[in-house]
């Protein structure tokens, strides 16, 4: 796929599910019918992931968060810094670091579909936080100032990317010497070829996922220093039925091929990789 069919794919997704979450329908994001922590399996899986105050506080934000993990837990983020979230969404992370950050810092979300940043914008201000700039972009090409940022944080985000070696860069961009990068995000090895190259599995936060290995080494090549693994939460088969849901369900297989939860088990995660700005 080029890259302009996985963004409109992704953006065409993200709408969809954004949409089901508001209905009340249940469904998740970056897939047909959920991926990357569907709004039906969120409570479950932001538990799991670390989220918990947070989720109470924020609870129609919450509703619309398709995330993998909480890449604010335990982070440092420290009062009058400056957050930048790449693929915010509906906005429940700007929330949570526009708490840390206080009045007096500011968070921005960087988002390419128009109605994750009215949403966004709506939770925003219904939450009264004055602090939050949402700005209309693509995480490979950030409309942010070079060395502004304290803070880049991501949620199952950067693996729907069709260049990940460009949103690395941009990250080490934007970040200001002695700044701090934490990011929540799904990695897999070991996938058969066909799956990899399914256009719906893509959209599933499966297909685009790279081993966290290439994850590390890219961080790396960027410039960025401390790069490591945090947490990891290896998927069971069940834990993969509620992120995904449907998403891998319908996929039209080609001849002698065949796929179950329980034949991916163990070969895809969500991580938390950190590091810095030297």
């Amino acid at each position: 796929m080029s890259e302009r069919d996985v963004r409109k794919d992704v953006s065409r997704a993200y709408a969809d599910a954004l949409r089901r979450s508001k209905a009340g329908t249940g469904g998740g994001c970056c897939g047909g019918s959920g991926c990357c922590g569907s709004a039906g399996s969120f409570g479950t899986l932001a538990v799991a992931a670390g989220y918990g105050e947070e989720r109470e506080a924020y609870r129609d934000a919450a509703a619309s968060s398709f995330g993998c993990g909480n890449p604010l837990a335990f982070s440092g983020v420290q009062p009058g810094q400056t957050v930048l979230d790449l693929g915010s969404g509906a906005g429940f992370d700007l929330l949570v670091a526009s708490d840390k950050v206080g009045p007096h810092g500011k968070v921005i979300g960087i988002d390419m579909t128009d109605d994750m940043l009215a949403t966004a914008r709506e939770n925003a201000k219904r939450a009264g936080k004055a602090n939050i700039d949402l700005r209309k972009g693509y995480i490979e090409a950030l409309p942010v100032e070079s060395g502004t940022v304290d803070w880049v944080i991501s949620n199952c985000v950067i693996n729907l990317s069709p260049d990940k070696p460009a949103v690395f860069r941009e990250i080490a961009r934007v970040l200001k010497p002695g700044g701090r990068f934490s990011i929540s995000d799904i990695v897999a090895q070991d996938l058969p070829e066909w799956l990899r190259e399914s256009a719906r599995a893509y959209a599933a936060c499966v297909a685009g996922a790279i081993s966290e290995q290439k994850y590390l080494r890219g961080l790396g090549a960027a410039g960025l220093s401390g790069v490591e693994v945090a947490e990891r939460l290896v998927y069971s088969a069940e834990q993969m039925r509620a992120l995904v849901g449907d998403g891998l369900s319908d996929l039209i297989l080609p001849a002698g091929a065949a796929i179950s939860f329980e034949e991916l088990e163990g070969k895809i995660w969500s991580a938390k990789f950190i590091g810095g700005k030297t």
